[in-house]
């Protein structure tokens, strides 16, 4: 090394440029490679949820204990994803996200362009109805048994906007402050609370909530509860965006 080349310390200390997570998708990282990670991210997630419900079912026959195991498995497997795939593709593995993003993009501020939005979502949907069949072929259940586990009460579908809209609140408040680098242990954090104090168990997920109507198992929902659910996430997206607007509020500059 000579003298005018600078010490691997000093190399390492001047990178101080923030990792991606949810909410910051990284411009450099090849398209087809974010569409990958979102892909494998939301099967691996849809068969942790799917997975764990189908082993807690088998273990007990306490709601309680159900519940528990699944939203323990989540939180943990969430955690683990975010921290893995957020430097790739951001680690959205969620329609809602991405939407918000997008619109975020649209208004000036960072996100991805239409053209990742129309790569990311189809890979989110595909990916969980992958993890869905991944989860049953694991257990020995029926690869593909539509759900029969209603979910239309309207108490349910306002847990899915409050749901939706904390998590899109808790995301980009974390960008807005630059704290997005806890993003893997707040979001899945968030999660796993919200498995307990709403009362649809927080899918806040489109895509999931469409991988879930494959599996006629403990985290199922009936094809006929998905549209109202997507509807209601799609909506707390928006609110959830509105709250960031209103509390992340930018100030002005005395030159401004």
């Amino acid at each position: 090394m000579t003298a005018t080349e600078p010490a691997a310390s000093d190399v390492v200390a001047a990178d101080t440029s923030p990792q991606p997570a949810p909410g910051a998708t990284p411009p450099r990282t090849p398209l087809i490679a974010r569409a990958a990670a979102e892909f494998v991210g939301t099967t691996a997630l849809v068969a942790v949820v799917v997975g764990s419900g189908i082993q807690a079912t088998e273990l007990t026959d306490d709601v309680a204990l159900q519940l528990l195991a699944n939203s323990t498995a989540t939180v943990f497997g969430l955690g683990v994803l975010i921290a893995l795939l957020g430097p790739v593709s951001g680690a959205h593995f969620n329609p809602a996200v991405t939407l918000a993003e997008w619109w975020t993009a649209r208004r000036g501020g960072g996100g991805v362009s239409a053209r990742e939005l129309a790569v990311y979502v189809p890979s989110q949907i595909v990916g969980a109805i992958a993890g869905a069949v991944l989860a049953d072929a694991m257990f020995g259940e029926p690869l593909v048994k539509w759900s029969t586990h209603d979910r239309s009460a309207g108490n349910l579908l306002l847990g899915e906007v409050v749901a939706t809209a904390g998590l899109i609140l808790l995301i980009f408040g974390l960008a807005r402050t630059d704290r997005l680098r806890f993003a893997p242990v707040a979001v899945a954090s968030y999660i796993g609370a919200a498995y307990w104090f709403t009362s649809s168990t927080s899918f806040a997920n489109p895509a999931v909530t469409i991988g879930r109507a494959f599996t006629d198992t403990f985290a199922g929902i009936a094809p006929a509860s998905v549209p109202a659910f997507i509807g209601m996430q799609l909506i707390g997206a928006v609110v959830g965006l509105a709250l960031v607007a209103v509390v992340f509020m930018r100030g002005r500059t005395t030159a401004e």
